[in-house]
């Protein structure tokens, strides 16, 4: 029973969140509208579809000895982020709710057929292939939204092919790296420090950071671009453990990053927002400066849910979530928000030392990487620490193309971590 006795905890934190809510506006006065939160009876099929879900899927973990402790984890960052659009734009709560019960399903079927899919890892080239077809996708049928020309728009459901490509990214990586591991460790042309393997083995590794800078410059995808490179520069590492593959992708980058700036407007204004945002706090920078604010305003222990001002921000419910959790939840919330991912990453990490199959292992590290490396170049660049950037914090922020691939990446991590996942 304990294994299903943890899944209440979610629950708990999203009814105890809408409480809140339903009890404000009752206090004040307000009329349940569309506009603001319909009544509860609209949710409830919806609710029930998740909880039966998963009920389903952690009955699936652990009749398989998967990782019991994973889809808790998630659930707690999935009802926060739920209580968050249902305080930041109520009318966008069921629609979030509809994309929460699909990306389930899809999480149950890919766990269900990871026997199959897993025998993609046996094509890496066809795996790269699908991968730059699926990030070209916007190139040719994209639709600029938010200033990012990285959406296909398909009748009323809007997608990021990006979404998706970071899975088949993945999957290329693993299976290139595990398959050529001894070769790229193997030093044959050496270029003052360097140590190198001949270049037709690093070529795909070499496409991949182009496609990366090229998302950043043609699509103004910078998120995305991090996203790309890090998660690339991470899992060659891990493979290779060689150092000269950093150095040589760091600046390959910073050459890039130049001449972008050089040449290219946009790349201008979001690096000059984020050395010095108050040059423009009511134009370009208004974003940041009133993230920042939030961020300040939060204090330790927050200004007390539903009591902050977070909607002077723009798209607070996607890009800038988090600073609005921290206005109205302290930054306790906030690190207890981040605490939640490191857990993640740290058992996925755990359980992918123990995996002796090479791109299963690489595979599963990447999954725990890529999700981590993804709260982190969103957190970052709310706060300033690094120029903002359009992607969404996992299974937090609202977004159907978002929310279905964070839980893809989950079904993978969970299905890989079988036999594993007690310790």
């Amino acid at each position: 029973m304990k294994n299903f006795g943890i899944l209440t905890a979610p629950l708990g934190v999203f009814l105890c969140g809408m409480s809140v809510l339903y009890m404000k506006m009752q206090s004040a006065g307000m009329h349940i509208t569309p506009k603001t939160l319909q009544e509860p009876w609209a949710y409830l099929p919806y609710l029930a579809a998740v909880i039966f879900l998963t009920i389903v899927i952690q009955v699936v973990v652990v009749k398989r000895h998967l990782d019991v402790y994973i889809l808790p984890l998630i659930l707690m960052l999935v009802s926060i982020g739920l209580v968050e659009i249902a305080r930041l734009k109520p009318a966008l709560l069921l629609r979030q709710l509809q994309w929460l019960c699909i990306a389930m399903l899809v999480m149950f079927v890919v766990i269900r057929l990871w026997p199959r899919i897993r025998r993609l890892l046996a094509y890496p080239y066809l795996l790269g292939i699908g991968c730059v077809l699926l990030l070209g996708l916007p190139l040719l049928f994209g639709t600029e939204i938010g200033g990012s020309k990285n959406w296909l728009v398909l009748g009323p459901v809007s997608l990021q092919p990006s979404e998706f490509g970071k899975i088949v990214l993945l999957f290329f990586l693993a299976s290139y790296l595990a398959d050529h591991r001894r070769v790229l460790t193997l030093p044959v042309h050496k270029i003052l420090f360097l140590q190198l393997p001949p270049l037709r083995f690093i070529a795909p590794l070499i496409c991949i950071w182009g496609m990366a800078v090229l998302m950043f410059v043609v699509e103004k995808d910078l998120g995305s671009a991090l996203l790309f490179f890090g998660m690339a520069l991470l899992m060659t590492y891990m493979a290779t453990g060689s150092k000269s593959y950093v150095f040589l992708a760091l600046a390959f980058m910073a050459v890039a990053a130049v001449a972008s700036y050089a040449m290219f407007g946009h790349v201008r204004v979001r690096f000059d927002i984020w050395l010095d945002p108050w040059q423009d706090p009511n134009g370009m920078a208004y974003q940041v400066v009133q993230s920042l604010f939030a961020l300040g305003t939060g204090g330790i222990w927050g200004t007390g849910f539903g009591y902050g001002h977070p909607g002077f921000i723009p798209e607070v419910h996607t890009d800038f979530i988090f600073s609005a959790i921290v206005e109205e939840m302290g930054l306790t919330a906030g690190i207890m928000l981040i605490a939640c991912y490191v857990l993640l990453f740290w058992r996925g990490i755990r359980a992918s030392l123990r995996q002796k199959n090479a791109s299963e292992a690489l595979l599963m590290a990447g999954c725990s990487t890529l999700i981590i490396l993804q709260m982190f170049i969103i957190i970052a660049g709310v706060t300033k620490f690094l120029p903002l950037t359009g992607i969404t914090l996992p299974f937090v922020s609202y977004g159907g193309s978002s929310m279905v691939s964070s839980f893809i990446l989950l079904a993978l991590l969970l299905a890989l971590t079988k036999e594993q996942g007690n310790g």
